[in-house]
Parts: structure tokens; sequence; C-alpha cells
């Protein structure tokens, strides 16, 4: 185990620093500086090695935690990351994006504040890359079937990865002209820069996986044809339908979903020309929506130069210690300070959008809101509490509501839920016979770390249908939620 007094000598919880905020926002880059070794190590050495260990059950990929913790502390970097891998295809990822449901449930969260797990994660990753012990895992041998998997996000790598290397030739399918889907397009690089992704990719590459970018299923080929080239499809489109703001107003100039806002800012970052770019330079920037989406919004508002910045969500706002409701191991709902929200802006609760208002010109000028109001449960506008804020640009991060199903119904007669997600059975198969779905397009949106366990999960259920047996490696965590293949 770990130092077995580690959690009695090392009482603080250190994390690396955040570069200064005039600094950060004036490039794309990751926010946070170099981490300190013997910081990590000390960190790494709180981990008590519970006789149960809470944290395996609050991470839904079952992560060998106090194993690598151990491992960390004693400078085993690579055999660090050899557990780390046995369980996580991507720790890089949620090392950098994951909200960390493993630290809500650290025991040593009771009464200290709990293990930097997710920071220890992300350094066992970097150092492995950084030390080239991240190589291809080429199959042994071929199995002679053949794999379609639609989406590049998560959810989909993580099966294809899993898929490769128990031998299957697979070939994943993404309609933007680049690998990665939200991971590429929908996070800015200051919070994961590209670079990550890309020698993940490289490395699927080097073990088989193909990949086709630019080819929408259900237009440039269809469902049906799909499933007749392959011998199994999975579905992994994620939930992409934003949800709306039905209100007076909303089809002027100037409000977008905050999707279109952050793929065209991706792309320019990116190096790529953006016609007509949806800018927040020199406006009155309004963000509806308190969650991560919405503080990519307000990071990337501050990077253009906009003249100020307002963040609304309807709800109250949550506690900074844990709600009575949400004990532990459970993952709370607290107020957050997101490295976006230190840059600068206004947050502001109980705000409830009334109407959009236009200009001369026919543009948003200003948004109407007025206090929320609880009535029978619902969530209301106050009467008489109605006030103006400058917009010339309205961004919507409430959230999504499911995937894209139309195509798939119609082409291949997969069906939906009552929730508007992809119906499947337990073990994530459709009723389309060798048709699959994983991630948010089956459990609707949700976690990186829901994503990349359901896509290991859909693998094995996949190489189970196509081989009858499991050929996937298979360390067993120690938890039934860890979907281990």
């Amino acid at each position: 185990m770990a130092d077995p007094k580690g959690f009695l000598k090392v009482t603080e919880r250190e994390l690396p620093k955040r570069r200064p905020v005039p600094v950060r926002i004036m490039d794309w880059k990751e926010v946070y500086e170099a981490g300190d070794s013997a910081q990590l190590r000390r960190q790494a050495g709180r981990c008590m090695d519970c006789g149960i260990p809470f944290c395996h059950q609050g991470c839904p990929l079952g992560n060998l935690i106090p194993e690598w913790n151990d491992l960390m502390w004693r400078g085993e970097g690579r055999a660090a990351i050899e557990r780390l891998h046995a369980t996580n295809n991507f720790p890089e990822f949620t090392g950098r994006l994951c909200p960390a449901p493993c630290e809500s449930a650290c025991v040593l969260g009771i009464n200290q504040p709990a293990v930097t797990i997710k920071q220890v994660e992300v350094s066992i990753i970097d150092q492995a890359f950084g030390n080239g012990w991240v190589q291809p895992q080429p199959p042994g041998r071929l199995t002679g079937k053949t794999v379609a998997v639609v989406g590049s996000g998560p959810a989909g790598l993580a099966a294809a990865q899993q898929l490769t290397r128990a031998g299957h030739t697979v070939a994943v399918y993404e309609r933007d002209d680049r690998i990665g889907g939200l991971l590429r397009y929908g996070i800015p690089d200051f919070k994961m820069e590209k670079k990550h992704l890309d020698a993940r990719l490289a490395q699927m590459t080097a073990e088989g996986t193909r990949f086709r970018a630019g080819v929408e299923i259900g237009v440039d080929l269809s469902w049906d044809e799909l499933r007749r080239r392959y011998d199994a499809v999975v579905v992994a489109t994620g939930a992409i339908e934003p949800r709306d703001l039905p209100i007076p107003g909303r089809d002027l100039p100037g409000v977008h979903f905050a999707m279109e806002y952050l793929v065209q800012a991706n792309r320019r970052v990116a190096g790529e020309d953006v016609f007509d770019q949806i800018s927040a330079e020199g406006k009155h920037v309004v963000v509806l929506g308190g969650g991560d989406t919405g503080a990519d919004c307000i990071g990337t508002a501050h990077r253009q130069g906009a003249l100020s910045v307002t963040n609304l969500a309807i709800g109250k706002q949550p506690s900074t210690t844990r709600p009575s409701e949400q004990p532990w191991p459970m993952h709370p709902t607290l107020f957050e300070m997101q490295s976006a929200h230190e840059e600068g802006g206004v947050r502001q609760y109980l705000a409830s959008t009334v109407e959009f208002l236009a200009n001369d010109a026919g543009e948003v000028r200003a948004i109407r809101v007025a206090e929320t109001e609880y009535l029978d449960g619902r969530r209301v506008p106050k009467a008489g509490t109605e006030r103006e804020i400058p917009a010339d640009l309205v961004l919507l991060a409430l959230g999504f509501t499911g995937p894209e199903t139309e195509a798939a119904a119609e082409q291949l007669g997969l069906q939906a839920t009552d929730r508007g997600n992809f119906a499947r059975g337990a073990d994530y198969a459709t009723a389309e016979p060798g048709v699959f779905v994983a991630g948010d397009a089956g459990r609707g949106q949700s976690l990186i770390v829901w994503a990349i366990a359901e896509g290991r999960a859909a693998a094995a259920a996949v190489d189970r249908y196509l081989e009858g047996e499991t050929q996937l490696p298979s360390p067993i965590p120690a938890t039934a939620r860890a979907f281990a293949v």
C-alpha cells in the first residue's frame, strides 16, 4: 500500500497551480502549470488503501485506484500505467475532463479533503506518454470478423480499441472531417489540448483500427447498407440534440446553441478558416446554463475578447458543502469554481429568461429575465421582477435531449425509448441482430467515464456475439460496475 501513515502526515490536498489569469486568457493552452513530482508523491501517499475502497464504487470504470496510488508513491510509474490501462483506455481524457466521482467516494473524504485521484491519474498517463511507455498493442491473431463503430467520441473509441485488440477488423465512422467527436470539436483546448487525442489516435491506428472521417451514416451511407457490410455495428453517436429555449425572440440573429459556437472556436484554434465565425470579440455575452458546457463558453468568450460575460442559471446556487440528501459516498451537487469562472464575468442563479430583445437592425441586443420561483414543483418567472441584461451574443448551454434517431429508425428499424435514446437491452444489443448501442446514445447525456465504461462493455458484448466467447483481455476490477472486458 501507499505510505501507511501518509494520510496522517499530509492532511492538505495539493493540486498544481493554474497559470495566472492575465496570462492564460491570452492563449488556448491548458490552464495548469507543470506538476511537482514531490507534491504528486505526497498526495498519492495519502491514499489509505481501504479495506473496502469506495473509490471503486464511485468510478464507473472500476479503476484500481489504491494500486496505482501506491505505485506512484513508490516511484514505479511504468507499473502504475499498466494498472491504470487495465480498466481505462483513455486516462489522458478522464484525468482532464472527468468530474471525479471517485474523489467524492474517497473514504478519506469523510473527515479530510479527498485524495487527488484525478491529478494522480493524469500524471501517470502524461509520464507514460513522455517516456514512450504507451505502445501499440496489435492483436496476435485476426478473427476475420468486421465491426463498424459509428461515432468517434470516447464510447466509440473505447469500443473500437477493445475490439481491434480482440482481433476483429474495426472501422470507425465519423461525420465530421476529423476523428474525435466532442473531444475534438466540443472541448476547448484550455481544458484538453488536442495533442493528447492525436497521440491516442496514432496508437489506435498502429494497432489496426481504421478511421473513416467525413462519412455521415444515414446520408452518405445508409444504416441498412452499413449493417450489410459488417458483421456487427456499434452505435456510439452520443446525445447531441441540444435542448432549446422556445421563448419570444429565439430566432433573432445572435442567439446560438453552445455547440455551434464551441465547434467553430475549436476549428479556429486548430488553424482552420471558419467562414462567418460566431465570435464574442467586443460583445456583451450571456451564457444560459450553469454546467460544463456553459463554463466552456465562458472561457472561450474571455479568450476571444468579450466586453462582458454573464452566466445565468434558472435554479438555485448549489451548496458549497455536501448536502444532507447526498451523503458520502454519493457524488454531490456542489457549487463549483472552474478555471473559466476565475477568469471574470458574473454568475447569477434563480434567473429565468423570459424574452430575447431586438435592436433596430433586428439582432439581439438584450435579454429580459425574471427571478425564478417554485410553484407546485415547477420553476417559473416571478411576476414583477423582470429586468434587462445587455446581450450582443447569447449562447444556449442547456444540455442535450438525446441522440439523433430518425435516420437509424427509418433505415434500420432501431427503436427509441420514451426518453428519446436508442432502445437496447442489458447486453447493449438492440432488437436488430448484430447492432449494439454504447455511451450517451443509449443512456442519455452523461459523464466521459460512463462513455468509456459502456464502450468497453459493449465491446465485450459484440465479441461474445461474434466469437461465442470473450476474447478481450479481462483484468476484473473489484466492482460489478466496472464493465471490464
